[in-house]
């Protein structure tokens, strides 16, 4: 089965004057299948991020790009601006991670759904009207006439990171690319969010790749997890692997860490602790 996408030996290098070659990601590989999610896990800095950026040409001329990145086996570097804005948004969907930022508080909300849509399709005024309206009621956003009729300052930002979801997955996209999606929300929204994820991925075989520093949220959603340090690959597997059978330093701490909040958190919920309100 040829993989969704597949990164090769990628590196990424910062070519500024004051910082002349100096690597950010070095050597970087992994794939991602059709209904698999893949989650990369690192914290700020290790080149989660940079990496998926890298690949689908939203790095500027700062930054020099080496190795391969493929997209159904098609490579993408070297690929023009153009190519890879038209495969962005339809064949690709990309989730940020910060919703209050991705809107323009100048337009209204349903203007800007309409304007993604008019840019990859052919549909008509009252299809993208019927389509926004559609979308919303599958993100399960409540009054969605109303909703289009709103700026984005008007709505929270669970709502915004549900719309943005919605925008990018009514292409229905090969594949899905979450950037710390969880991030900038509350946790009865993250796990919404991550439950949506999830039903995308299951109805729609999508491929997804989920970036963020949180092992609980990509616990949820990944089937395999792919740690980075530094900008390089320092630890993969499964969930299990990663939890009890991780080798790297780096890696053991971060599950350390988690296993430390877990185990706070149920002695709180056991009564062991009192001292709070």
């Amino acid at each position: 089965m040829t993989p969704v996408l597949e990164l090769q030996d990628l590196h990424v290098l910062l070519c500024a004057r004051r910082h002349q070659g100096v690597e950010l990601v070095k050597g970087v590989s992994f794939s991602v299948y059709p209904g698999e999610c893949l989650g990369i896990l690192g914290e700020s800095g290790s080149g989660k991020s940079m990496s998926m950026k890298a690949a689908m040409g939203l790095l500027d001329h700062g930054f020099h790009v080496l190795g391969s990145a493929k997209f159904q086996g098609e490579e993408l570097l070297g690929k023009s601006d153009e190519e890879l804005r038209r495969l962005r948004g339809g064949q690709v969907g990309i989730i940020l991670q910060n919703p209050m930022t991705c809107f323009d508080p100048l337009y209204r909300i349903g203007a800007q759904i309409a304007e993604t849509f008019a840019a990859h399709n052919n549909w008509s005024k009252e299809d993208i009207l019927q389509r926004s309206l559609e979308m919303l009621g599958k993100m399960r956003i409540r009054n969605p006439e109303e909703v289009l009729e709103k700026y984005p300052h008007q709505l929270s930002g669970g709502m915004l990171q549900r719309i943005m979801i919605g925008i990018a997955t009514a292409m229905e996209p090969s594949l899905l690319i979450a950037d710390e999606p969880t991030t900038a929300i509350d946790a009865i929204t993250q796990f919404e969010i991550l439950d949506e994820l999830l039903r995308i991925k299951q109805e729609h075989q999508t491929a997804m790749v989920f970036i963020s520093h949180d092992l609980n949220a990509i616990s949820r959603v990944a089937d395999r997890i792919v740690v980075l340090n530094q900008g390089l690959v320092v630890d993969q597997g499964d969930f299990h692997h990663i939890l009890h059978h991780a080798t790297d330093s780096y890696t053991k701490l971060l599950v350390e860490k988690r296993t430390d909040v877990m185990r706070r958190y149920s002695q709180v919920l056991g009564g062991k602790e009192c001292a709070y309100a």
